[in-house]
This record gives structure tokens, sequence and C-alpha cells, in this order.
């Protein structure tokens, strides 16, 4: 099961909204098949972890781990259920239960209707671990929160004037386009779409862009910033009007608190995974109303002095040495 882990992960940033999944075929305690969920819309992991395996006969004596409960619904590709139960295979491990609606049991139910042995929840914290993203969106119908700055050795986020260029180093920057690249979505409020006028793609490595999205609650930025001319999608939440102008979207927010609202419609449109990039006021928001669940704070041994403060998030959290800087973590529990 932890082999299954390991290979769910490949996926990142290529198989949302479809969840992490790793599989892995044992035969008299030896792997002869392996396989992982890696794009959208294409094999799932079941299916590419049976495919491997050279002598198929071997699979009715055989045992399938697998990450996440297989599925038993026709999708953009057939149910694994019904591939497992064809090729004979008599005993199969699941991680964690699939909470889509979809699913939910139903996966391990035909299965088990079939005569297959059906064990669960062998590696289940690292599995719910794994597929965070996942779980999120399809228990809160909301995007799972990335809050992420960079802050000075005395927890400034930029000058009075705004000005941030460069806190973090080299080597931060370019784990940040990594994490880009894995997630969704990606969001900055007004007034650092103002100030530093980010292109919020990823640059230096390998991987998709994640879609962006800029706060703007009176549509006051100015529509030669990058986010509205370089070509690429954004969304911009506001509280005045709704319209598409070339590739970006304008969405009215109503009825719920504004960034409450936000999430919901992100959620609607199947954004499984949300990076925060700032400013502090929004950021701070999010930490106030309590809608994050993990935070990466880049600490920089540089001082300013004075400037705009970062934010407080006042519980445990684990420490990491890079280059010049230091990333803590914080997870909301």
């Amino acid at each position: 099961m932890n082999r299954a882990l390991e290979l769910a992960v490949l996926g990142m940033g290529s198989v949302s909204p479809n969840p992490l999944v790793g599989c892995v075929i044992v035969y008299n305690n030896k792997i002869i098949g392996e396989g992982f969920h890696q794009k959208n819309g294409e094999k799932l992991a079941e299916v590419n972890a049976i495919e491997s395996v050279r002598d198929h006969s071997l699979l009715r004596e055989s045992t399938l781990y697998v990450t996440l409960e297989p599925c038993s619904h026709h999708g953009k590709t057939p149910p694994c259920s019904d591939l497992i139960i064809k090729k004979g295979i008599k005993k199969v491990v699941v991680a964690v239960e699939d909470p889509n609606p979809l699913v939910s049991g139903s996966g391990i139910r035909k299965l088990r209707d079939a005569g297959v042995q059906v064990e669960l929840a062998l590696g289940r914290d690292k599995a719910l671990e794994v597929n965070k993203r996942f779980f999120m969106s399809m228990v809160n119908k909301r995007p799972y929160v990335i809050l992420k700055w960079a802050q000075t050795a005395d927890r400034f986020l930029a000058r009075k004037n705004y000005d941030s260029k460069w806190i973090s180093d080299e080597y931060s920057r370019a784990i940040v386009h990594t994490w880009r690249a894995q997630e969704d979505a990606i969001m900055v409020g007004k007034n650092t779409a103002k100030y530093d006028n980010p292109k919020l793609t990823v640059r230096g490595t390998a991987g998709k862009n994640p879609l962006r999205v800029v706060l703007d609650q009176k549509l006051e930025l100015d529509r030669k910033l990058e986010l509205f001319s370089d070509g690429l999608p954004t969304l911009c939440y506001n509280l005045n009007d709704s319209k598409v102008l070339s590739e970006t979207e304008f969405i009215k927010v109503t009825g719920k608190s504004f960034i409450e609202g936000v999430l919901t419609d992100l959620g609607l449109r199947n954004i499984q995974s949300l990076i925060v990039e700032g400013g502090a006021q929004l950021l701070s928001s999010f930490i106030d109303k309590d809608l994050w669940d993990e935070a990466r704070v880049f600490t920089s041994p540089k001082f300013f002095g004075d400037g705009i403060k970062a934010p407080d998030i006042n519980i445990p959290y684990t420490e990491e040495p890079l280059m010049s800087d230091k990333l803590l973590t914080y997870r909301n529990k």
C-alpha cells in the first residue's frame, strides 16, 4: 500500500478533478504489476496496473492494493470494479472509501457481491493526506485552500510602499513555481495585482498554469495589468457585474460573505485546490474566517524594520531549512 501511495502522487497536477490513485498487484508476495492515474480522462490506476502484468493468468491468485475505492460507474472510462471482477482477482485491499456520491461504497459492494474479498482502511490516514484536495472538494464543496507568503525575519510582507521584491531567495521562488503546477487555481487580492502586477503562471518548470483568480470588489484594477491582458484565463470576482471580456470572466458575488461566495463558485467549477498568494489583508481574511487548510510561509534572514505586517497564525508549525530561507508549514486541523 505504501508503494501504491507513492505511485498515486505521481499524478499530481494532471488528474484533477479526479482523485490521485495508485495501484499495486501482488502475486506470491511479489509485485507483478503497478500503475497510477496519469491524466484526467485517461486510463485509471487499476487499469494501468492490470495491463502492466505480463501473465494475466496470475491475476486469479493475486491481491490488488489500491489507494481509493474502485469506481462502479461509467464516467470518461468504464468502471474499474467491473474489470477487477472480469479478471478474476479474488482479493482487493482498499485504503479508503470514495466520498464521491456516484461511488461512496458501491464499488466495494459490487466487488463483494461478486465474491471478491475486500479489506478496507489499510493506510487510510496516508490515503486521506494524499487526496486531501479531492476529499475537501467532495465533502465541503470548496477548494483545499493553501495560503502562501514570504516574510522577513522581523515578519514583514512588504515595505510601506508595497514593494516586496525580493524577500525570498531564488531557490524558494523556484519551489513556488512547482507548487503552482500542482494546484488548480491561484489567487491574489487587488493590492497585490496593482502593485506587483504578477503573471501567476508556471515558469522554470514543467506543468500547466493554474487558473488565475483576482478579487477586485469595486472593479478598480487597470485592464492593462498582466492578469487581464496577456491572453490567459482569469476569473475576477467582484460586487458589481458579471460579464466576459476576452479571456477574463468577471463574476458578481452575492449573498454570502465575499470570500465564502468566491469559494462556493470555485467549488461549483470543480476547482479542488487554491493557492492564495496575497496580499496581507486577503490572507488575514481567510485566517479570520477559518477558511484555510494549509499555510506555507517562507521566512527570509532579511530585516525591513517597518512595513506591512505578515498575518498571524497561532498554532504549531513544522520548519524546514532551505538555502538562505526557512519554510514554515501550518496545518489547520
